[in-house]
């Protein structure tokens, strides 16, 4: 069976006046879940002005850990006393670190993902470059994901410092983003490797009062955002699966002729409060169809709402109080159940029969 990742990040949307730092609660193990992924600290001095923010949590899942990152991306240990000091206080950082700034985002097996109260995102690393002399896809996916999101964070801190009402450009950041990483990893400091791309902006409104909330969603590749409106019971936007053919989708990176300026499709999605966005990679919606994943995150918000366990910080309404972690790592476990049985059903094998291939059982869980 072909491989598959298992990230899913969910995000409710949420209007306040004042942003809370991110928590995180990450770790390195084959299965992680947490509210936020790490930031440096002083990009929680530079918060933009918007209204609205995202109520976050995200799930991985993933059959073998994530390849450390290779120098000078992550400093070695020192192997001796006689070493610079600067040398030694590197090597007790094991924050991977490019350009002098922390890496953002945490590895998943060679996908990455980012998790933010304006932005949240999923890149789906190739990971046949593991076989590769100089391959390492995890790296890349991180990178790219690393400067889009720094990219959409200075263009949004510039546009709330001025009274423009410029919109953002997420095509343009992750084409800024994908030329930065081809420098990274060029040589001296070469390694190669290929990734998708998807992510979902938080903006709104500059001309209508009160504001509203607008979602830039960008996406390459076969990675889905999708955005849920549980008043309604129902889906209102997905993004479409792009692929050169049977599961070889579009991807950034070496020896690849795709780019975000020619091939990434953006979308603008008009959002209400409470409206739920998923991040995913390509792992749940090849073994859970649409309405079931509706339907997963419907109960769990409910059983949410009803349950007083595990304990949350205030209201629960909705999936406040840290239910939308609840409601990825319930999502993680609905696709890893198909994922793991071989004689499911599911839309990945639905597809590889109409391309005459012989399947049976769902997308094989691993990174």
């Amino acid at each position: 069976m072909p491989p598959f990742k298992a990230p899913t990040l969910s995000g409710r949307l949420r209007l306040g006046t004042c942003l809370r730092p991110g928590r995180c609660v990450a770790t390195q193990a084959i299965t992680s879940d947490g509210i936020t992924t790490p930031v440096p600290d002083e990009a929680l001095l530079q918060k933009t002005k918007s209204p609205f923010y995202f109520d976050t949590g995200y799930a991985l899942y993933a059959k073998r850990s994530p390849r450390p990152f290779p120098p000078p991306f992550l400093s070695p240990p020192s192997g001796s006393f006689s070493d610079p000091l600067s040398t030694h206080d590197r090597s007790r950082d094991r924050r991977p670190y490019v350009n002098g700034e922390m890496i953002r985002g945490i590895t998943n097996g060679d996908d990455a993902v980012l998790v933010g109260e304006n932005f949240i995102g999923a890149n789906d690393g190739v990971g046949a470059w593991a076989t590769r002399p100089k391959g390492h896809a995890g790296l890349w996916s991180r990178l790219i994901l690393h400067f889009w999101a720094l990219e959409a964070e200075r263009d949004a801190y510039m546009s709330s410092s001025n009274t423009s009402n410029s919109e953002p450009d997420p095509v343009r950041y992750l084409q800024k983003a994908y030329e930065q990483t081809l420098s990274a990893t060029s040589k001296p400091t070469e390694w190669h490797g290929t990734t998708t791309a998807c992510g979902a902006l938080l903006h709104h409104s500059n001309n209508k009062f009160p504001a509203e909330p607008v979602l830039y969603v960008t996406n390459l590749g076969d990675s889905q955002i999708m955005v849920l409106r549980p008043k309604d019971q129902e889906v209102i936007y997905k993004t479409s699966e792009q692929w050169h053919w049977f599961d070889c989708p579009r991807q950034l990176g070496t020896n690849s002729p795709d780019t975000p300026n020619t091939n990434a499709v953006m979308d603008k999605v008009t959002l209400q409060e409470n409206d739920v966005v998923l991040a995913m990679s390509d792992g749940v919606p090849d073994n859970l169809w649409e309405h079931e994943i509706l339907q997963n995150v419907l109960d769990s918000i409910r059983t949410w709402e009803q349950n007083p366990k595990p304990e949350s910080s205030g209201d629960r309404v909705g999936g406040t109080g840290g239910g939308m972690l609840f409601v990825a790592q319930e999502l993680v476990k609905a696709a890893r159940v198909i994922a793991e049985d071989p004689f499911a059903e599911s839309p990945f094998m639905e597809r590889a029969v109409e391309e005459g291939l012989a399947m049976e059982g769902g997308e094989d869980l691993q990174s």
